[in-house]
């Protein structure tokens, strides 16, 4: 066999679905791919975000490991009991998160809606106290040039709440276009799409939580 008679197959499925316009001239077999563009493009980029969330983590971990007071006497407390709500809030957003796909994956359109809106009211909820504590911190003292310390908790806990905030915008666009009908069991990618990213800055936030505000 010759170079030139090599045949490469791309990374696709053979999926039967009847006699449908969707079928091919010649059968009732269609390809399709295993993982979409999109979803590929999304996995892309939380792979990038998981790269550089390891950096900003690793940073933190040497710094709080080679201080003698952690935090700085001078320094005021972190929130704990107020967080561990907040992260209370973020993880149930990814349930009902969880329950706007079964819903759209069953087309139930106004079900769909409802569970969309309360993954945004709790994500909106998330950052507001956030921010809330934030301004709380910056006043007794706590801020960017505090150090190490100010420093490194406003990176970290700050690169999350930006894609909380990117999170909450894509959101936001898919509960718009939820109201007008356009989601079904046929047409669901776009919030499976959201939901992934969803999903991962659910997951991150735990980690940090553990490590910035109870190490």
């Amino acid at each position: 066999m010759t170079a030139s008679t090599v045949k490469v197959r791309p990374l696709v499925a053979p999926v039967r679905r009847g006699r449908t316009s969707d079928s091919g001239a010649g059968g009732d077999q269609v390809e399709r791919p295993f993982i979409s563009s999109a979803m590929l493009a999304v996995m892309m980029v939380i792979a990038s975000e998981m790269m550089l969330f390891s950096g900003l983590i690793g940073t933190f971990l040497v710094y709080r490991m080679s201080a003698a007071f952690w935090p700085p006497p001078s320094m005021p407390r972190l929130p704990i009991a107020v967080t561990w709500v907040n992260t209370f809030v973020l993880l149930s957003s990814a349930i009902t998160m969880t329950l706007a796909l079964r819903a759209v994956h069953r087309s139930r359109q106004r079900l769909t809606r409802r569970y969309l809106l309360a993954t945004l009211a709790l994500g909106v909820t998330f950052l507001t106290v956030q921010g809330s504590e934030w301004v709380r911190l910056v006043a007794h003292g706590l801020k960017l040039s505090s150090g190490m310390y100010g420093g490194t908790f406003y990176l970290l806990i700050g690169c999350h709440g930006a894609h909380v905030t990117a999170g909450v915008i894509w959101l936001a666009c898919v509960v718009w276009f939820a109201m007008s009908g356009r989601y079904n069991a046929r047409n669901a990618h776009a919030i499976e799409l959201c939901a992934v990213y969803w999903y991962f800055v659910c997951a991150v936030w735990p980690l940090l939580f553990g490590l910035v505000y109870l190490m």
